[in-house]
């Protein structure tokens, strides 16, 4: 049980940082006025920095 609190702990903290990440991107591409290149359903898309969504959450499969 202890392990299993250990690896939820180190994955919460690693799904934080992929959202701080995330941010510190959208803030650089606002700045910029650079479009975000992502790909979406096998296509390649560029969202405008206006459009860019400031936050994201991200999840793993088990959480409810």
């Amino acid at each position: 049980m202890k392990n299993e609190n250990k690896i939820d702990e180190l994955t919460q903290k690693i799904l934080r940082g992929l959202e701080e990440s995330y941010e510190k991107l959208v803030a650089f591409k606002k700045y910029k006025n650079s479009p975000l290149i992502v790909e979406k359903n096998g296509a390649i898309v560029e969202i405008k920095p206006d459009e860019i969504q400031p936050k994201t959450r991200y999840s793993t499969s088990h959480e409810s």
